[in-house]
């Protein structure tokens, strides 16, 4: 079978089918979801409506597959991730082609989200020791003697939900798939809808390297018709979920005692000291804010600038800006569309509070299509819309600041706390600065990023919950499990200590 052969297998034309018990189908309810373009509107393909019965027998069929899964040696499940990994790279630039077109992303990152994919597949392989547990003597405890031994290994959680995000369907749904699979879990994958179509390829990935039937499965639909059935579902052992914060907060009330692993939105602010590196920030901060149209948690949402150095910055920043591309994905330009019409209405909304209340226009505020031109303010304040919401677009707010602690405190009254960023030559005042700031992660000279991969990736407040991270959410899908053995005095050898003195 060629290559284009095993992508044909999930679809009928443009109608892709979901993935259940190692076979492709069409949904019972003969509805089917169109994926549009977001750039020029045309259909890219369709998913199936999945109904809440066919969930029930999805999730079943996870559950009956946990125990064929975990009895599988971790070595086994390691190097099936590595297979699924070289799989991921041979076809990383179709995957990247069809990522490309059904969420606006520039092609060169579309084809590196597959292959950060693949990398993660890997690295969670070489992970794999972690959950080999650990062995304890009862006697360094008072009241215990060497006979009570304590034996320490991890556990799957049973069925795990992951649930992707549109901006980056296939690297943020991997990211889950991957750790809850080496934990010896069965899955159901969630897919977002806008975004549906490259993740649904793992359905093939995971069949083709060995996956047993039944393990992995995926069900499409959107999130408003069976999203709060399948976080709801009492059969359902942990979710991890990326996405917005209105939605997280709504998933963790329904999810009642489930175990959670929560990567919601931010508003991560950039501090910049008078003595910071001019051009090491306009750098960071245009990558940062632009990239993927500002759609990213993790993105430059706003900068907080010290007197000195705020004038030359916003010129600087506000000139690299103006020499972006714009346009056409498939051409790599940096700005794209944004995901839909409703999310470009939403951004064009806080500019014009921003400009009603007062901000200076340096550029931007153009828009054609889903094309919203990069939006730079400045004198932006706080009673502004910009200052506080989550643009996910790519408008930049300049809050000017006449101190660290008003940078600080501007940057902690913000409902999130994802990233923050301090931008100094004076490593001790950034570090102090550092502790002072209610975020998860903290930037020294460097733009908001989810890093490298293995490193722990958290929000506070309403930017998340729980850790992640390949050792971390390989630790958040799995439970130690202690067994005790109390050896008795019949087996008990008893030796005298013997003293040779003068």
């Amino acid at each position: 079978m060629s290559e284009i052969e095993d992508f044909q297998i999930l679809k009928d034309g443009l109608d892709y089918k979901f993935f259940f018990n190692g076979k492709w189908k069409n949904s019972e309810s003969g509805k089917i979801i169109p994926i549009r373009n977001p750039y020029n509107n045309e259909l890219v393909g369709n998913i199936q409506a999945c109904t809440k019965e066919e969930a029930d027998r999805i999730i079943e069929c996870a559950r009956s597959n946990i125990e064929c899964w975990n009895e599988t040696p971790i070595r086994d499940r390691a190097e099936i991730l590595r297979e699924a990994a070289k799989l991921m790279l041979k076809w990383s630039k179709p995957l990247g082609s069809l990522l490309m077109k059904e969420i606006g992303k520039p092609i060169k990152s579309a084809i590196s989200e597959i292959t950060r994919t693949a990398d993660i597949f890997n690295a969670t392989a070489d992970s794999a020791s972690q959950i080999s547990g650990e062995t304890m003597m009862g006697d360094v405890f008072k009241g215990f003697t060497r006979e009570t031994i304590s034996m320490t290994y991890r556990v799957p959680l049973g069925v795990v939900l992951c649930i992707g995000p549109f901006n980056y369907p296939f690297n943020l749904t991997g990211s889950k798939i991957a750790p809850a699979l080496l934990a010896g879990n069965s899955v159901v994958m969630k897919p977002p809808t806008q975004g549906a179509l490259t993740p649904l390829h793992f359905g093939i990935i995971l069949e083709k390297v060995g996956v047993p039937p039944g393990v992995f499965n995926i069900i499409t639909g959107r999130g408003s018709e069976i999203g709060d059935y399948l976080t709801a579902h009492p059969k359902i052992d942990m979710i991890s979920f990326t996405g917005s914060s209105e939605t997280g907060k709504s998933l963790a009330k329904m999810a009642g005692m489930k175990p959670l692993l929560l990567e919601l939105g931010g508003k991560d602010a950039a501090i910049v000291l008078n003595d910071a590196n001019l051009d090491l920030v306009v750098k960071s901060i245009i990558s940062g804010a632009f990239s993927f149209s500002g759609q990213r948690c993790t993105a430059v949402k706003r900068v907080l600038p010290m007197p000195n150095i705020a004038d030359k910055l916003v010129e600087n920043v506000t000139e690299s800006t103006l020499k972006l591309t714009v346009g056409d994905p498939a051409e790599n330009n940096t700005i794209g569309p944004l995901i839909s019409s409703k999310q470009c209405d939403y951004v064009q909304g806080l500019i014009d509070d921003a400009l009603e209340k007062g901000a200076t226009l340096k550029c931007g505020n153009k828009r054609e299509g889903n094309i919203m031109w990069p939006t730079i303010l400045d004198h932006v304040t706080i009673d502004m819309r910009v200052a506080w919401e989550e643009p996910f677009g790519p408008v930049l707010p300049f809050i000017r600041v006449y101190s660290a602690e008003e940078a600080i405190q501007i940057s902690n009254q913000s409902e999130y706390g994802l990233q923050g960023m301090i931008f100094t030559e004076n490593i001790d005042l950034a570090f102090n600065i550092a502790q002072e700031l209610d975020v998860g992660s903290v930037q020294i000279n460097g733009k908001s990023s989810r890093g490298p991969d293995h490193f722990p990736f958290l929000g506070t407040k309403s930017s998340g919950l729980g850790t992640q991270g390949i050792k971390y959410s390989i630790e958040a899908m799995s439970r130690p499990k202690v067994v005790v053995m109390n050896l008795t005095e019949k087996g008990k050898l008893v030796r005298e200590c013997k003293f040779e003195g003068n």
